[in-house]
Formats: structure tokens, sequence, C-alpha cells
């Protein structure tokens, strides 16, 4: 599985920023659990909110807050807006699963559907041997 940063600032300004925070945090092994903060606060993502979190979440915030001030970051989420805009990806969520593209949120009925096509168009590793 690979998670890639689609930030869409036309809908959240600081969607970019708080892309390369969530990076940040995962200097210090809490990316997820940043992540999961940014996803329930989706309306609070100016910069002073940003670094409210990593406190919250009780980070270095001197090491979190120079990896944030300083721009670190900024190639890695361009490079993955780039990916996903190359594939095709307009919006979030967006999935692809063994090159299927599945736009938009998704029920577990169509995930375990395409997981299971997908599977079975896969060769037996029996008939290889």
């Amino acid at each position: 599985m690979v998670f890639r940063d689609f930030p869409l600032t036309h809908i959240h300004a600081q969607a970019f920023a708080a892309a390369r925070a969530a990076r940040c945090a995962g200097e210090q092994k809490r990316y997820w659990e940043y992540h999961d903060i940014l996803f329930s606060k989706t309306k609070a993502l100016d910069l002073k909110d940003l670094k409210q979190y990593s406190a919250d979440l009780n980070l270095n915030t001197a090491e979190f807050n120079q990896c944030l001030d300083g721009g670190s970051y900024a190639d890695g989420v361009r490079e993955d807006l780039a990916i996903g805009a190359r594939a095709g990806v307009t919006g979030t969520p967006a999935f692809f699963i063994n090159g299927r593209f599945l736009s938009g949120a998704q029920s577990y009925a169509t995930f375990a559907e395409v997981i299971e096509e997908s599977l079975a168009a896969q060769p037996s590793s029996e008939s290889n041997n």
C-alpha cells in the first residue's frame, strides 16, 4: 500500500502546508496520528493550528517548527501531486488497485469486489511450478 499526498489547495488554502506538516511529524514517527488530526480538523489548518497539533501530540515542537518553517518536504509533496495528476487524479480520495482507478469514497463491497477481481486475474502460483 502506498499513500501519496494530493493537497487540494483550491478547496483548502493551507492543504499544501498541512501535507508538509504531516511529513514533519513523520520525522518523529507520528505521521499517521498527525494525519488523523488533520482530517478531523479540516477547517483549522492555519500555521498556528498546524503547530498546535504537534504540541497536542507531544512532539518535539522546536524540531517540528524548524521543519515546517524551513519548507521541508515541499518538493516531495509537489512530486506526489505530479504523480497523481499524471495518473488522472483530480480529487480525493482516489485509489488504485493493481492499476484500476477508483475515484471518490467507495464502499467496502466495492473494494472487496475490485480486489477479488484482481486476485482472480493473477496467474496461479501452482501453474508456475
